[in-house]
């Protein structure tokens, strides 16, 4: 019996379907300095989180969840911006939060 549909492409195929279609976003490093070669950072970020939900068996509740992506966000930013994290944990103990300088 003969198999419906189209038939199953290779996987080198498909990564060269997804380069062609997607040549903007994937080449974006070359022409933007500020856009970074790999999302190392992004999966770095998650990892952090799927980790505590593994140890702990979970966040106990919703305001916990925040709060522990609040505090992961700020060490991530101070870390992105080359901000000594116990500096900027202990600034914002004594009231000088860290802000980032946003550029454009």
């Amino acid at each position: 019996m003969k198999k419906r549909g189209k038939p199953k492409q290779t996987a080198a195929h498909n990564l060269l379907a997804r380069l062609r279609d997607y040549k903007g976003g994937t080449l974006a490093f070359m022409y933007y300095f500020s856009v970074p070669f790999d999302n190392n950072l992004t999966e770095r970020d998650i990892r952090m989180v799927k980790v505590k939900q593994k140890v702990s068996g979970g966040f106990r509740t919703f305001v916990g969840a925040q709060q522990f992506a609040s505090i992961r966000g700020y060490i991530s930013t101070a870390r992105k911006n080359s901000v000594s994290i116990f500096t900027a944990i202990n600034n914002t103990v004594a009231g000088d939060s860290f802000i980032p300088y946003l550029q454009f």
